[in-house]
């Protein structure tokens, strides 16, 4: 009777103890880590009364009897005290543990000591509550881990690869990363075996820690994600290069694709008869805007060299005469009249000859200085005007939404009739335009209804793109039907 009260019943006040623990500890929010840590706390210092007051030693290892109904209820009370135990250490390491700045290598941490926290427990169960020599297990172990560990080398040199990756921190999750062997794309996930890329292909490459670790890395977003591009143009002699090199600056700044600062570089490489060799260099936002940045900034340096006069110098590897070569007194520039500005811009392809040169005819030439305002925000502009040469900004308040090279044309001030905010155009280097007015353009609107179309459609695009790129609210974006019922409104078409 006395064994039964002081013996058996606090067992099982223990053991349930133990479970109501573990359930109250499952219920609590991960999201409140104190809480949980002082209920572990407060259960695992009621099991240890209890345990002690009913004189068991959990440290050390009590033989019973095999048919002793007691003996299950001493393994099962002991067992839960050590789990207890083990999770009130982790509680504290969870908290406790932390690395600031460093989270990855915090939580690698925490899983490391954790881990070991596991393995304490799980010998010092099998020592004190089962008795297992201790000495003798670990020594079969060792001989099991050496086998193991030759059956799984690969696996455990991706495990340790990716503690050393985690502690040397070279990327985050997110980063853009180019390998030595040619891998592109962004880290979407890093884990102990390995690490996962998704490609500008849109394919995600996954490379086991090991051999990630072997590899030379660039981490392209680090310090920022900007990057890097070189083109190599090659200008025929015919200019002096300092005049060459202004084009070629007066390019880039055109370029709305680019980052302006730091602002662009232009290196002039080499000279000799048959070429000028031109190194631009600037940067993108984003390694994922590299393709649309270099297809813009070498349509520009085409159309600036073709206001400018400048010929595209033929590849090196071309086997020519030299005397057949371009030279400074023997070049023809390339014609930059109203009628050639016409057959190069896309949207009048469609247009025959005659109606070309009666379009050209009635071309007005107008200049602007630098700095001067082509059209203010409001101002209604009722003409097409294609830039000859020069660079226009456009602005919206303060802030600049994109620019106009040669070849651009524009008149949506006027042709987005009824919109209060547009844009105000503003010359950033001397400005030649050829004005195209009602009068001239209204007949061939009305002849061809697809050019205003076609119009309607680029002007659309290029609204889409300057908002895009800056601040203006969605209300303030025309569609394409939009702009074209302007465009008949005001042409009468």
């Amino acid at each position: 009777m006395i064994y039964d009260v002081f013996f058996g019943k606090p067992l099982i006040s223990l053991i349930t103890v133990g479970f109501a623990g573990i359930i109250v500890w499952h219920l609590l929010s991960r999201q409140r880590p104190t809480t949980r840590l002082v209920v572990q706390i407060l259960f695992f210092g009621v099991m240890t009364l209890i345990l002690v007051g009913s004189g068991i030693e959990p440290h050390r290892f009590q033989e019973y009897q095999s048919e002793d109904p007691q003996a299950l209820l001493v393994v099962l009370a002991k067992s839960l005290w050590w789990v207890h135990l083990a999770w009130a250490v982790i509680g504290f390491i969870r908290l406790y543990l932390v690395l600031e700045g460093s989270p990855r290598e915090a939580r690698l941490l925490q899983d490391l000591v954790i881990g070991v926290v596991y393995i304490g427990m799980a010998l010092s169960i099998l020592a004190f509550v089962f008795g297992v020599p201790i000495g003798t297990l670990v020594a079969t172990s060792g001989v099991v881990a050496i086998i193991l560990g030759l059956a799984l080398q690969n696996t455990l040199a991706d495990v340790f690869s990716g503690i050393a990756l985690t502690l040397g921190r070279p990327y985050v999750i997110g980063d853009w990363i180019l390998l030595s062997d040619g891998t592109e794309g962004r880290v979407v996930e890093s884990n102990w075996r390995a690490a996962h890329i998704l490609t500008s292909a849109n394919n995600i490459v996954v490379l086991p820690n090991s051999f990630l670790a072997k590899l030379g890395l660039t981490n392209i977003s680090r310090p920022d994600e900007s990057h890097l591009l070189t083109l190599t143009i090659r200008i025929a002699p015919t200019r002096m290069p300092a005049s060459v090199r202004r084009i070629m600056v007066t390019a880039l700044a055109s370029c709305n694709s680019i980052v302006r600062e730091p602002p662009p570089v232009v290196a002039l490489k080499g000279l000799d008869a048959t070429a000028l060799e031109v190194e631009l260099q600037f940067r993108v936002k984003s390694p994922s805007q590299r393709v649309p940045a270099r297809n813009e900034v070498l349509d520009l340096v085409y159309r600036h060299c073709k206001s400018a006069g400048l010929l595209i110098a033929v590849p090196a590897s071309a086997t020519i005469l030299t005397a057949d070569l371009p030279s400074e007194e023997t070049a023809q520039p390339p014609s930059v009249t109203p009628i050639a500005l016409i057959e190069a811009i896309p949207i009048f392809a469609t247009l025959t000859s005659d109606e070309k040169r009666k379009l050209a005819e009635t071309t007005a030439v107008r200049e602007f200085r630098k700095g001067d305002v082509i059209v203010r925000e409001g101002e209604m502009l009722p003409s097409l005007m294609m830039v000859r040469a020069g660079i226009i900004a456009a602005r919206h308040g303060e802030e600049e939404r994109g620019r106009l090279a040669p070849g651009d044309f524009f008149g949506e001030t006027g042709l987005l009739a009824g919109m209060q905010e547009v844009c105000t155009l503003e010359a950033l280097t001397p400005v030649i335009t050829y004005e195209i007015n009602q009068e001239a353009f209204a007949p061939l609107l009305n002849e061809r209804p697809a050019l205003a179309e076609e119009i309607a459609e680029d002007l659309a695009g290029r609204a889409e793109r300057f908002r895009d790129g800056g601040a203006l609210p969605p209300e303030h974006g025309h569609n394409a039907r939009a702009i074209l019922k302007t465009i008949r409104t005001i042409f009468r078409a």
